[in-house]
């Protein structure tokens, strides 16, 4: 459908200017407003989909569109109303080079919901159209640039075509997502048929063509191009992709296109306002250093909030096996030098199975959430640790701890929860646990796997004696103690 529209839309264009030969002029710039125009609404359309912000691509190539688009109603005004025929009024060319800053723009971003980082970047964009409108009138007045002005200009009309079509490929064949990668193709597409268009035009075409021939179809033809590019969803079936290494050095070097696009521009402006391009050298150099070290610290928090909840149980909120095992591991290495003591309880949630077959898993989760925080609440030395060692079974690491305080702890925990008084289908019919006790006095070699199969052998001896109790197994000496209430101390 899309191309159908465009083919008519260059057949009307160039009837009516047959047609309509006396206000041909008027007509064509009728026309050539209205193309870019009509694309912009079809990239406003399709920003629908992933969001009007003009980090999301689509409502940046629509503004920068309806830039471009101003600036030849500008040039309508200057040649069809002020009947200035000899040359494009500063105040077009200068909307011709900032159409392509929110091009720019939507190239660098990399999709980065931080409005700190967001706000920076939009500096930068502003900078950069300032600096595009102090060079653009540093070369041409109102009335517009002749002589070695215009080919400054269009030298950097070449530069800034070039860049947008470079870096859109770029980012086209390094793109994972898919709306970023069906964004970059279109954008791809346009800005290359663009950047020929305009180098036809300003490099072929003679000089003294006027607007309201049939020439002016050529300048048509990107915004067509985009219309019918911009109307088709689905990405294209021929895919260039590159490397994951390589589309991640993209993305991650993508916000570097405006500071290096700020420094360009800049080298251009010093040379006529030596204060403002050192200023614009300054500002994408701090810019882009702030970004970076901003973004840094960001990876840092997100990275240290990605090690706490591998390191934490989702259910429970207490410690997982990993952490355990990766603290223990550390603790047994200390105390190996010092020759502390060390603890280890392993605890299992009575008749937990009966529980989850007779009420469901929603309990059994309930269940499991209160006597982790129970069992946490008696854990209060900074060097304790409570974790989740798998299913309904905690295991406790307390270390520099005596046996007596060890079996306390043990105690305490067995009480807190017992103490809830949670429904339980079990023969007391409330929630117990059952606590086996590893307890090393010393340490000398070995491994902490011997430790926890203490612990291990212990709560087995707990489970078999009729659960609910604290059961020590003496790691030394193989002598044990069981308590239904209160702790004793292993007798010598």
């Amino acid at each position: 459908m899309s191309v159908l529209f465009s083919l008519l839309y260059l057949i009307c264009h160039g009837l009516a200017i047959t047609i309509l030969a006396a206000q041909a002029m008027l007509v064509s710039f009728v026309f050539l407003v209205a193309a870019p125009v009509i694309a912009a609404g079809v990239c406003i359309w399709r920003s629908r989909s992933v969001g009007y912000s003009l980090t999301k691509g689509w409502t940046a190539l629509g503004l920068g569109v309806l830039l471009w688009a101003v600036g030849m109603a500008l040039n309508m005004r200057q040649e069809v109303f002020l009947q200035n025929l000899n040359a494009t009024p500063g105040d077009s060319m200068l909307l011709y080079v900032l159409y392509g800053v929110p091009l720019t723009f939507a190239i660098a971003s990399t999709d980065e919901n931080i409005w700190y980082v967001r706000l920076i970047d939009g500096v930068l964009a502003a900078v950069l159209g300032y600096l595009y409108f102090v060079h653009t009138f540093s070369l041409a007045t109102q009335d517009g640039a002749t002589g070695d002005g215009l080919i400054k200009l269009r030298t950097m009309f070449d530069l800034e075509n070039i860049f947008i079509v470079l870096f859109s490929l770029i980012r086209y064949v390094t793109s994972t997502v898919p709306h970023k990668r069906q964004f970059f193709r279109v954008l791809a597409i346009f800005s290359l048929v663009y950047l020929l268009t305009a180098a036809y035009i300003n490099h072929i075409q003679p000089e003294d063509t006027d607007f309201g021939g049939l020439s002016d179809l050529v300048i048509d033809v990107p915004f067509l191009v985009l219309i019918m590019a911009a109307s088709i969803r689905s990405d294209s079936a021929f895919h260039v992709k590159a490397s994951r290494r390589v589309s991640l050095v993209v993305h991650a070097g993508s916000p570097l296109v405006m500071p290096v696009t700020l420094l360009l521009v800049s080298g251009f402006v010093v040379r006529s306002h030596l204060g403002l391009g050192i200023a614009g050298f300054v500002i994408a150099t701090l810019g882009y250093g702030l970004r970076s070290v901003l973004l840094q610290v960001r990876v840092y928090e997100e990275r240290d909030r990605f090690n706490q909840l591998a390191r934490v149980d989702d259910l429970t909120g207490v410690s997982n096996r990993r952490q355990f095992d990766e603290t223990l591991a550390a603790e047994w290495r200390r105390l190996r030098r010092s020759g502390e003591s060390v603890a280890v309880l392993m605890l299992d949630i009575d008749y937990f199975k009966l529980l989850n077959d007779l009420h469901g898993h929603q309990l059994g989760d309930e269940r499991l959430r209160a006597v982790a925080q129970a069992i946490a609440g008696c854990a209060t030395r900074s060097s304790d640790l409570v974790a989740r060692y798998g299913g309904e079974e905690f295991a406790v690491l307390l270390p520099s701890i005596s046996l007596q305080a060890a079996l306390e702890q043990a105690e305490c925990m067995r009480v807190a929860v017992e103490s809830l008084r949670m429904h339980s289908p079990g023969p007391t019919g409330i929630v117990t646990i059952s606590v086996g006790v590893g307890f090393l006095d010393h340490i000398k070699d070995g491994e902490p796997a011997s430790l926890i199969s203490t612990a291990d052998e212990a709560l087995y001896q707990a489970k078999h004696r009729g659960r609910n109790r604290v059961v020590y197994h003496g790691a030394l000496d193989g002598s044990d103690v069981a308590s239904d209430a209160q702790v004793r101390p292993p007798q010598e």
